[in-house]
């Protein structure tokens, strides 16, 4: 109570710190259009700062009061309104948002198919599971992305990729996706063709030089200029990941209801099982090579749920494994049980316990498989029966680990896989989702467990995905058609040609993240249209117009990051680009190097979830504004530093 108090109180003051800034910013204001515009840009920041609302909540109120100054502008002393109405809802077809949702699908549509799974045990592979080294094999490879398509798109591509990765690693989203998601922003940096700015900056070049004297035309950039700019950028910000990302990075565990497949709570609140996975791997000289697992799993309290023998294939599902299976020489085991009987286990047979999940860190992931219960209802046929007589692993792939009957549970190591069942019998098992999902109809069994993932993956439509994925981006690369009818090319092609189901498309669409965006929309272009952004800009160079030459370049990169902040990182690039060509001709500097400087710095967003990447992953990591102020404060003022020295040092 004392807490939310103290919160309260911070919101107030803040609110009326903002609320005197606003008014004294009133008096100096040149007309009511700039005055109204700059009250509505104070309170937007105010109420993403102080999340009073959610973030999309507040866009969607803002694009709603924008649409009412068109009812309101005579007692507001506007002629019209701000935004007309036939313009409010623009945002919901730009370009930005209709090729954010392309992505989302694009992405859902390789994960479908198991491609993103098999790229997050490879970096596992590499990295292991620690952040230090996860951190900068997943940032570089999505920078590196992104320096040749959208950032946002290779945001989107990876989202899943990391999402595999915290489950099987155990490392919280929350630590993983802000570098990713901030690098991938940094790696727009890279070429000419990895941001829209940079992209758009030749054009406006050439437009500014039609009003150039000769001897001051500017050359245009070719593709790799900024590239040693770019890679430092991306360098510093995976470097201040790794080093202070323990600092930083905010620890957010998704909350999940306690009765989900697998979940440790619950099972040891309710069956008292204490049951974990591990993977040993069978010397030659142990004692275990050459028996069969029914042999050893009684009479040790074990299960061994997955094997891979050396040389061939893994065995963990219905129809491949079963207790009649032999162990070899050199085999990988995965193993069902609690840590004590494990230490017997390992100590009588000499065995090796692998570090985390290897060989199985795919098979055996809880995206996978996992605990489950399955109860015996009435009317069942194997009423009477027990588990060894219907060869209950090897039948239906439900590997039995407990029985609980009449407020007890039995475990392994008493005989459970030979008592008849009975009516009401609940039985605890590991099974792969698949194979669960494939009794949901069998009426010998009642799926207790409901929460587990009915992931439908389509490894055969691989093929597909690929070409789709691949025609995306060579349209998106090699041709001039606008960036969201490339995208929603590749993305309506994964649904034609059955790679996704039109239902699963709109379900790998953040929606909050479209309307955050859609809604943002109309307030830049109530900033750049009202003539608010340009005065802001004029007050600030007026300032600093008498100082040094780097001071002035600061400045216009400090004036490009706030409006990126708040507009779209085009309109900050249109809007500063012609202001810093005349500010570097006015005090004897290049041009063009005060035009780059500009379409760099709007790539400095990191403070605000209001950047297309950083609205993608603040929901799948459970991120709050004050998590993207906390982390990315230090970045922007290190993107700064580091791009004024080596557009210094270059140029």
């Amino acid at each position: 109570m004392l807490k939310l108090h103290k919160s309260l109180n911070v919101k107030w003051i803040a609110a009326i710190l903002f609320g005197y800034g606003a008014w004294n910013l009133l008096e100096i204001v040149p007309s009511i259009e700039i005055a109204w515009v700059s009250l509505i840009l104070i309170l937007t920041i105010y109420l993403f700062s102080f999340e009073i609302v959610g973030v999309d909540e507040a866009a969607i109120s803002i694009m709603v009061m924008l649409g009412l100054t068109n009812l309101l502008a005579p007692v507001m002393g506007l002629e019209h309104g701000l935004v007309e109405t036939q313009h409010l809802f623009d945002g919901f077809s730009s370009n930005a948002v209709m090729s954010i949702i392309a992505v989302m699908v694009i992405g859902a549509g390789l994960d479908k198919t198991g491609v993103m799974s098999k790229v997050a045990v490879l970096i596992l592979k590499v990295g292991g599971t620690t952040e230090k080294r996860i951190i900068p094999i997943v940032s570089g490879t999505v920078g590196i992305i992104s320096s040749f398509m959208q950032n946002v798109g290779a945001a989107a591509l990876f989202l899943p990729v990391v999402s595999r990765i915290s489950v099987r690693s155990g490392l919280p989203m929350s630590r993983l996706l802000m570098p990713m998601g901030f690098t991938a922003i940094l790696g727009g940096t890279i070429t000419m063709v990895g941001s829209s700015p940079l992209i758009l900056l030749n054009d406006l070049i050439l437009t500014s030089n039609v009003a150039l004297p000769t001897d001051q035309q500017m050359q245009t950039w070719s593709l790799f200029s900024v590239t040693p700019i770019g890679l430092a950028l991306m360098a510093t910000g995976i470097a201040y990941f790794v080093f202070a990302g323990k600092y930083v990075l905010p620890n957010v565990s998704a909350d999940k209801p306690v009765n989900v497949a697998g979940s440790a709570k619950y099972l040891q609140e309710v069956y008292g099982v204490d049951y974990m996975l591990f993977e040993v791997n069978v010397p030659e000289d142990s004692p275990l090579v050459g028996q069969i697992l029914d042999d050893v799993e009684t009479e040790h309290n074990i299960r061994i749920i997955a094997i891979k023998a050396a040389g061939s294939g893994m065995r963990a599902s219905r129809g491949d494994l079963s207790r009649d299976v032999d162990i070899t020489a050199n085999a990988a085991l995965g193993i069902l049980c609690s840590p004590a009987h494990l230490k017997d286990f390992v100590d009588n047979f000499g065995l090796k316990i692998q570090k985390g999940l290897k060989a199985f860190s795919e098979a055996l992931s809880s995206t996978q498989a996992g605990i489950a219960e399955v109860v015996i209802p009435p009317g069942s046929s194997l009423l009477g029966k027990s588990a060894r007589d219907i060869w209950l692993r090897k039948t239906h792939g439900l590997a039995m680990v407990a029985l609980h009957r009449d407020g007890e549970t039995l475990f392994e190591g008493e005989s459970i896989r030979g008592i008849p069942f009975e009516t009401g019998d609940t039985l605890l098992v590991h099974t792969k989702w698949r194979d669960l999902a494939h009794l949901e109809t069998d009426r010998n069994f009642v799926i207790v467990t409901s929460e587990y993932p009915h992931e439908e993956i389509r490894p055969n439509k691989v093929g597909w995905a690929g070409l789709f994925f691949g025609l995306a981006l060579f349209m998106v690369l090699f041709t001039d058609l606008r960036l969201s009818v490339a995208l929603m090319t590749g993305a309506i092609g994964m649904v034609l040609s059955g790679v996704l189901k039109m239902e699963e498309a709109y379900e790998a669409v953040s929606w909050g993240t479209v309307f955050l965006l859609a809604s943002l929309i109309p307030l830049g272009l109530a900033v750049e249209t009202s003539g608010t952004a340009k005065w802001i800009a004029e007050q600030t160079l007026l300032v600093v117009g008498d100082m040094p030459t780097w001071v002035i370049q600061v400045s216009v990169a400090m004036l490009a990051t706030f409006f990126t902040l708040v507009m779209s990182n085009v309109g900050a690039t249109v809007l500063l680009v012609p202001l810093a060509v005349n500010i570097a001709i006015g005090v004897g500097e290049n041009p063009a190097v005060f035009a780059l400087t500009v379409a760099i710095a709007t790539s400095n967003s990191f403070l605000l979830p209001t950047h297309q990447v950083n609205a993608l992953i603040k929901g799948p990591g459970g991120y709050r504004v004050p998590d993207f102020m906390k982390a990315g404060i230090i970045m922007t003022i290190l993107f700064l530093i580091v791009m004024m020295i080596m557009m210094r040092i270059i140029y």
